[in-house]
């Protein structure tokens, strides 16, 4: 699936734009703050039915404005054409239409544009919590799997009516409880087995873009780990619903899943210098698009937001190599260095396109053209 065509009204900063795409290489160049990123996000909010930065839709509305419309025109490998189309008005429902018609549920879109992002943003993997790097899993494996994207809607549903009722200041009997635990044991026994066998596909396909982005200098790992991982989800959601009540949430359970991230022995997170923590996200979402690639059979859109930041000239150069081989799909990158994209232009050669971008104004530039 190829990006051939985006018309932007109104969203964040971007004010208009309506732009035509290289099949292969798309190059934003521009000053931070001006609105290469809120492009990306726009590309993204057609794949995944929602902003990558901020979940409020309301707030990606420009200032001053009442509504914002994002519109991508699609191609896929055998010719087939497809507009999605999203708009939202303030204090109304965000419209969603595939070919002019509207999804009844917007799940039901995920996964039809595979989509992967590299942003600075990513460094909460890394940093943040848990949630962090659930969210991870949650990304890829809903982008290929169904089953696993209705188990855990119908999981967090159950999640949220139990800790409605473990808030209750009046008693509750038992039998409530257990409509939800075993909801939530019998969706969250489904998320466990599909995490556990994602993660163990994955790892070997993001150790291998780790070593060829660091020249093979670090030993890093990844380890899954949640509490159904050695007892049954059902009792152990239930066996710990006394200490449940005292705190008033649910301590147990899939959505306490975690992501160990380590290099050499030790979490990245304490070990780590800024540029292994980069070169560890890159090859994260490098790893990503390599396993969505292979499951599904086709080419995700990848995009690349100021990701040579922070790395040293050795890593850089590998990660041009890379990104223009003939591995990937189409591609929309950004960056505030020239110097970095001119290096990519000159491996891809000529089926490329640059934007430069001024205060959420996008332009194509000519070729050759300096800034």
């Amino acid at each position: 699936m190829k990006l051939k065509h985006i018309s932007v009204l109104n969203y964040k900063n971007i004010a208009q734009a309506d732009l035509y795409f290289s099949s292969k290489l798309n190059c934003f160049f521009g000053k931070n703050g001006m609105g290469k990123t809120n492009l990306l996000d726009a590309i993204y909010f057609l794949s995944f039915c929602k902003s990558s930065i901020n979940p409020i839709d309301s707030q990606n509305i420009m200032h001053n404005q009442d509504f914002f419309m994002i519109q991508g025109f699609y191609e896929a490998a055998d010719g087939t054409q497809d507009e999605i189309y999203c708009g939202l008005k303030r204090r109304s429902k965000k419209q969603f239409k595939r070919n002019k018609k509207e999804y009844q549920r917007l799940s039901d879109h995920i996964g039809f544009i595979p989509l992967v992002m590299v942003s600075p943003a990513d460094a909460d993997l890394i940093a943040g919590g848990s949630e962090e790097r659930r969210k991870f899993m949650d990304v890829v494996i809903s982008q290929l799997d169904k089953e696993y994207l209705d188990a855990l809607i119908r999981y967090n549903k159950a999640l949220a009516h139990r800790n409605t009722l473990l808030k209750s200041e009046s008693p509750i009997d038992d039998e409530f409880y257990l409509i939800w635990e075993e909801m939530m044991a019998q969706t969250g026994e489904i998320i466990y087995k599909k995490r556990a066998e994602f993660i163990h596909e994955f790892i070997p396909i993001f150790q291998s873009y780790y070593s060829y982005i660091s020249s093979d200098q670090e030993k890093i790992e990844l380890r899954y780990n949640s509490h159904a991982d050695d007892a049954s989800l059902l009792e152990v959601i239930k066996n710990n619903r006394p200490k449940d009540k005292i705190m008033g949430y649910s301590l147990k359970g899939i959505h306490k899943d975690d992501l160990e991230m380590l290099l050499g022995d030790f979490p990245i997170k304490k070990e780590g210098s800024q540029g292994q923590n980069k070169t560890f996200l890159v090859a994260l979402k490098l790893a990503q698009f390599e396993f969505l690639k292979r499951t599904r059979n086709s080419l995700p859109l990848l995009l690349l937001d100021d990701i040579f930041d922070k790395l040293d000239a050795t890593r850089v150069e590998q990660l041009v190599k890379l990104v223009a081989g003939d591995s990937f799909g189409q591609i929309f990158i950004t960056d505030t260095n020239r110097e970095h994209l001119d290096q990519i232009l000159l491996k891809v050669g000529s089926d490329h396109k640059m934007f430069e971008v001024i205060d959420g104004y996008i332009s194509e530039m000519n070729r050759g053209e300096s800034i």
